[in-house]
């Protein structure tokens, strides 16, 4: 991995309806993760926070049946250019969330600088819902649509290009929460996911070794990283929790294993709820799980 990383905060919680999640970026940085990648000897640039518009601020109506469409486009314009930039700096970009609709801009700012991304998606939930499938229109359940050109033209043209990945090109880890319309896009589009099943039957090694094989085509891979992928127990601070999910250990193992394989281009950890967290557990496994993917061991 590249020696300088620059922290990108993205305190939005636009794409959902619980109140908290723009606290995530403030939360993770409290829990130390400036200090902890520093001293696995990275050089670390703090960014600062994206600035977020907020819903009394402007023009929140719904537009079809997606909500605060408006602030969650000019967020993401502001985090794609900014992420682009950092990678045309030569700097890996380590992206703090904020709901997992921050993930629209981050893609469109780090594909724009690969020809081929690979993508691992590390969620209880596919987030390929649309306009039309959601049952809740919020946006923070189709970033990963709205990535492969799926879904409202102004989402999709974020950065003025579409689609940013391909299907081919995703591997999602952790599924155990998906709609009919996700599970039908999925099946449609042929991508890779390792449901809670898959990692239950076939262990969390063999997943993540035919996850970076199958993504050894790629020029480079991004890593999103929601905190609901993991089990409740271990990390209750977020909006949508869902039980029997990836143990801190495996995620762990997961993050070890990515960082042994030295494939991870950019990545972004979100879903952090402090309001939500136990005395901000959620933030403190994030950044523990920071350090095992920037290289850190016990030994």
């Amino acid at each position: 991995m590249l020696k300088d990383i620059t922290v990108i905060g993205v305190p939005m919680d636009l794409g959902q309806m619980r109140r908290g999640v723009d606290m995530g970026p403030s939360a993770i940085r409290y829990a130390g993760v400036v200090e902890r990648l520093e001293n696995l000897d990275y050089r670390v640039e703090d960014f600062g926070d994206i600035e977020i518009a907020r819903p009394e601020k402007q023009n929140i109506e719904n537009e079809g049946n997606l909500k605060n469409l408006n602030g969650v486009i000019e967020a993401s314009e502001k985090l794609s250019q900014t992420v682009s930039d950092v990678i045309t700096s030569n700097k890996f970009p380590l992206v703090l969330g904020g709901d997992h609709s921050i993930a629209i801009g981050t893609l469109a700012g780090v594909s724009k600088n690969y020809k081929n991304l690979g993508v691992i998606w590390y969620d209880a939930h596919g987030d390929l819902n649309t306009a039309d499938t959601s049952p809740s229109g919020n946006i923070h359940g189709m970033p990963l649509a709205v990535s492969l050109g799926i879904g409202h033209e102004r989402l999709t043209n974020i950065s003025e290009y579409t689609p940013k990945i391909k299907p081919e090109n995703i591997v999602i880890i952790g599924a155990r929460s998906l709609d009919e319309g996700e599970r039908e896009l999925i099946k449609e589009k042929g991508i890779k996911v390792y449901t809670m099943h898959e990692v239950d039957r076939l262990g969390m090694t063999k997943v993540m070794e035919e996850t970076i094989e199958y993504l050894s085509h790629t020029d480079g891979v991004h890593l999103s990283l929601d905190l609901d992928g993991l089990d409740p127990h271990d990390a209750p601070g977020v909006g949508t929790p869902v039980l029997g999910g990836i143990s801190y250990r495996e995620s762990h193992l997961a993050m070890e294993m990515l960082a042994e394989a030295e494939i991870i281009t950019s990545a972004e950890f979100v879903e952090v709820n402090p309001i939500l967290d136990e005395k901000n557990k959620t933030a403190t496994v994030a950044v523990a799980l920071m350090g095992s993917l920037f290289g850190e061991k016990l030994l």
